[in-house]
């Protein structure tokens, strides 16, 4: 697994697998959300199998698919009502969690400032620089 924490309450990573979930609780985290749209790749597992695999472990798993490049306000919004209202840590994915770090992004403006989010994205591995235009 390659997790990178964004925040204390959150982390992302690429595609997780069944095989992978004891040792996400394990890592302590509560909650899953996926932000990867079913049948996106042909290895991957589909959210249902992740679902089942999270509560048989006592986590809450989520389902918020986006497709590649069309992260929206709305992803961004929902993701934030996600991380106020399911147990933490969470751990959100996708393909190489990118759309998991541009809707978390999308959550905190207006709460945090631009430059914190760039930063927190970057320390990450993520360059959030061309989702927002700068």
């Amino acid at each position: 697994m390659d997790l990178k924490e964004i925040t204390p309450a959150l982390s992302v990573s690429p595609q997780i697998l069944t095989s992978e979930m004891q040792a996400i609780a394990q890592a302590g985290f509560k909650a899953i959300i996926c932000n990867r749209p079913d049948g996106e790749g042909p290895d991957q597992p589909g959210f249902a199998e992740i679902e089942r695999a999270a509560q048989q472990l006592g986590l809450q798993a989520r389902y918020l698919p986006a497709e590649t490049g069309k992260v929206s306000d709305e992803h961004g919004k929902s993701f934030g009502e996600l991380l106020h209202t399911l147990p933490g840590p969470v751990l959100a994915y996708c393909r190489t969690g990118m759309r998991s770090t541009t809707m978390w992004a999308l959550s905190q403006a207006g709460t945090l400032p631009l430059a914190h989010i760039l930063e927190t994205s970057q320390k990450a591995g993520f360059d959030m620089k061309a989702v927002v235009g700068s």
